[in-house]
């Protein structure tokens, strides 16, 4: 077992090779460059020094030093003022605060939904695959309209919106239009280089996204 203060000499990510919100902290760790150890693990049964730092034992956990993070949004958002360059967020406090209440949306709305499906019964999780492809297709006119998420620019948004994507096929939901504008949307973020590298090889069997 490694030795817990040599852990701790390291920034290391704690993740589920499956869980999309353990994801969103691999994509952005891998559109920083940082230089950190990727430990993959069982959430049913976490690694004893794991459970040191953090006795929830939860995914994703960031160990940097003395600081343990396990909120995949808090990790992200230490992830890009710890590593400011390149920028996730826009540099004025009213872009971030949008972008925030917009991630915190997606969660409510979308993540929230995902959960039901993965771990709901057959009747509920149907209900929320339902909701869940409504919802994503009635935002097909904001996917459109610029190169990314609400904007111009790649940012902690797309990071947040791209995992979930990836994981449609592989939960039964279509959500292409005759305009393929979330298609093509998707195939953008998919084909970063970033991404590619965050991809778990579990997450590299599932279905092959919006093909």
């Amino acid at each position: 077992m490694t030795n817990i203060n040599t852990r701790k000499s390291v920034m290391t990510l704690f993740s589920s090779p499956t869980c999309a919100m353990s994801h969103c902290a691999r994509f952005v760790l891998h559109e920083k460059g940082v230089v950190a150890d990727i430990e993959y693990y069982d959430p049913t049964d976490p690694p004893e020094d794991l459970l040191e730092l953090n006795p929830n034992g939860t995914s994703p956990t960031l160990i940097e030093r003395d600081l343990v993070l396990y909120d995949s949004r808090i990790i992200m958002e230490y992830l890009d003022e710890r590593f400011p360059h390149p920028p996730l967020h826009q540099m004025d406090p009213v872009s971030r605060a949008n972008a925030r209440m917009l991630i915190k949306r997606i969660d409510q709305d979308w993540y929230q939904l995902l959960d039901e499906i993965l771990f709901s019964g057959e009747k509920k999780s149907a209900r929320a695959k339902k909701m869940l492809r409504e919802s994503i297709l009635s935002a097909a006119p904001i996917f459109a309209a610029r190169p990314y998420f609400m904007s111009d620019e790649f940012s902690l948004i797309d990071c947040v919106i791209a995992p979930l994507l990836w994981r449609l096929p592989s939960i039964g939901i279509d959500v292409a239009t005759p305009n393929e504008v979330i298609t093509n949307y998707a195939q953008r973020i998919f084909n970063r280089a970033a991404f590619k590298r965050s991809l778990s090889e579990a997450e590299k069997e599932m279905i092959e996204p919006l093909k």
